[in-house]
């Protein structure tokens, strides 16, 4: 187990590894001289690097076994790259947003048969509806993505959407098609990341 001291220095070297890592695994550390950073500390960053090196395998397996753990509490899914969760709470879609946004995420959005059937499997396993990231454009019963970009992928209940201007939000029903709703009700908070 990792001690909260090693923890915070591995954190503050990865945070200092990472453009080195962006543009493709380094062999070693640049050299420091000229960068302004002070060259006794080189072995210290040299020590940490190794062992952040070796603890990698183990916080690979932590990631994968806590990802199965919420996977049998129905508390994450996955479908095409992206990771789809909930805490199980309900709240407005004001509040899903922002909960959403706090924990690293966006509200969930499905943009194909796959992603809308990972958000799916929460409204099923909770038995309640979900409100998706999409919002009626200013175009009263045109609906769009949060970023404003067109939808490429629908699937809208029979005879929806039908606010005519009046619900401006949208929410999944337990069959796993879509209806447009006020933003005020509560439903599940499904986020992706």
């Amino acid at each position: 187990m990792l001690s909260p001291q090693l923890f915070h220095k591995i954190l503050g070297i990865a945070f200092f590894l990472l453009p080195c890592y962006a543009r493709g695994k380094p062999a070693e550390i640049p050299s420091l001289p000229g960068n302004g950073m002070d060259e006794e500390l080189l072995p210290d960053v040299l020590q940490v690097y190794n062992e952040m090196e070796n603890n990698i395998p183990q916080l690979e397996h932590w990631i994968s076994r806590l990802e199965g753990v919420l996977s049998l509490e129905k508390m994450i899914t996955v479908s095409g790259g992206k990771m789809f969760a909930t805490n199980g709470k309900r709240a407005d879609f004001r509040t899903t947003v922002k909960k959403c946004k706090e924990a690293g995420g966006f509200i969930a959005t499905p943009r194909n048969p796959g992603e809308n059937d990972a958000i799916l499997h929460f409204v099923k396993s909770f038995n309640t509806y979900a409100y998706l990231g999409i919002k009626e454009s200013f175009i009263p019963s045109r609906f769009q993505f949060l970023d404003g970009t067109k939808l490429n992928y629908t699937n809208w209940h029979s005879n929806e959407p039908s606010g005519k201007g009046e619900e401006e939000c949208v929410e999944m029903y337990t069959d796993g098609t879509w209806n447009d709703k006020k933003c005020n009700v509560n439903r599940l908070t499904v986020c992706q990341f």
